[in-house]
């Protein structure tokens, strides 16, 4: 009779909003811009050359 295998469990990620903005005194600021196509909520990812949607695939060049 064959084995059964120990199911394989999967470590969820965690959310990075918190990266995503700086305090700073008692106001919270925002790090990157928000998606133009997403709205607000979506932040756009920061490259060296660009900034982009993971969302959408929006992308702008710097």
């Amino acid at each position: 009779m064959a084995e059964k295998k120990a199911a394989v469990v999967k470590k969820k990620k965690t959310s990075k909003v918190q990266n995503n903005y700086k305090v700073s005194g008692d106001r919270l600021e925002r790090k990157n811009k928000f998606c133009m196509k997403c709205g607000n909520g979506v932040f756009l990812a920061q490259h060296k050359n660009r900034l982009t949607c993971g969302k959408c695939n929006y992308m702008e060049k710097i």
